[in-house]
């Protein structure tokens, strides 16, 4: 088994839910890092959701990984804080921001092939 490290990104995140990473056709990808940044002028409240690819079974629901969490003018959060998510083939990780162009995403994931 090969592991690969990936960083995904994605800029002026808006109010709707946008696709920051798609889990591709491998065994596993574990997230290891999520940090969302506020970029607009004045303080903002972010969401970051995971999409699951099963209709059923342990990992048929949609959850959010943060909801509404503040966001002050400038600001930027390290959401995971050391903690790990394992994701499937399929499952998709979303982030939106409260307003236009509200936040941008790091995202750091290992792909086990």
């Amino acid at each position: 088994m090969a592991n690969t490290f990936k960083l995904k990104t994605k800029a002026g995140i808006d109010a709707s839910l946008v696709t920051v990473y798609t889990v591709p056709t491998v065994d596993a990808s574990i997230i290891i890092g999520l940090t969302i940044s506020n970029v607009k002028g004045s303080s903002v409240t972010a969401d970051a959701q995971i999409v699951t690819a099963s209709s059923s079974g342990e990992n048929a629901d949609d959850v959010h990984i943060v909801k509404d969490i503040p966001l002050p003018s400038g600001s930027a959060l390290e959401v995971m804080g050391g903690n790990k998510i394992v994701l499937q083939s399929g499952d998709v990780v979303k982030v939106k921001g409260s307003t236009t162009d509200a936040v941008d995403v790091m995202l750091s994931v290992m792909e086990i092939t």
